[in-house]
């Protein structure tokens, strides 16, 4: 793990693990949104924001907008930039009616808020996206690699062409989001990704990194052998 490039970006709202991966040396971040803050029982946004900042102070944290109107999207931006200089603001790359976040994410990058554009799952939004954080605050570019490997493409292409057309805008780096596996890690590095977030459930597998095979196939062997006798089977 010590050669990877990569950054590995801790993903959730459950305070408790975050604070768990925020002593993890492999951490270097941190995301969340607003279902994983619902999902969490966050009941004041503000307030848990700014409460985790005061106890993560020294890593990049991004929280996200939830207003439909790129109007409204812009005051919660600004409000949330202010809570902290290692807060990215997350900005979805259209609203609900599907029109385009890009002069809201080019007003704010060039204003000196740090912009994570989120939710993006094409090339040409990728592209639209660099050319709206082009010359500004450092930002990040989130593609949703898992949830295209989910509808059975294979999102390493797409990734590493994304890698390319983010060449031209070194303030913007490419998030590897939504991961389905750990070994995603291993291939987000490989072509450059700069980032990639995963949740605490995924974090926990990386003591399995390099792990010998029989010993692995021998625990799991124990383990189905161990449920069948606790469970009483019999035939």
């Amino acid at each position: 793990m010590t050669d990877l490039q990569i950054k590995i970006f801790a993903d959730g709202a459950d305070q408790a693990g975050m604070l768990e991966m925020y002593r993890h040396p492999l951490i270097r971040g941190f995301t969340t949104n607003p279902t994983l803050m619902r999902k969490a029982g966050v009941a004041d946004y503000a307030a848990f924001a700014q409460d985790l900042l005061r106890q993560i102070p020294d890593r990049p944290i991004s929280f996200e907008v939830f207003s439909d109107e790129f109007e409204e999207m812009e005051h919660q931006a600004r409000q949330i930039a202010s809570w902290g200089d290692q807060v990215y603001v997350k900005i979805p790359v259209t609203n609900t009616r599907g029109e385009p976040g890009y002069p809201l994410m080019r007003t704010l990058s060039q204003a000196g808020i740090k912009v994570n554009a989120t939710a993006l799952m094409l090339l040409d939004q990728v592209e639209q996206v660099g050319a709206a954080l082009a010359g500004g605050a450092p930002g990040c570019v989130s593609v949703f690699a898992g949830r295209i490997a989910d509808t059975g493409r294979d999102p390493v292409p797409l990734m590493a062409q994304a890698v390319e057309l983010l060449r031209p805008y070194p303030n913007a780096e490419l998030i590897w989001a939504s991961p389905r596996e750990l070994y995603n890690i291993f291939q987000a590095d490989a072509i450059g990704c700069h980032i990639i977030t995963a949740t605490n459930d995924l974090l926990k597998k990386l003591t399995l990194i390099g792990k010998d095979l029989s010993e692995y196939s021998l625990e799991t062997v124990k383990m189905f052998y161990q449920d069948a006798r606790a469970a009483g089977y019999q035939l």
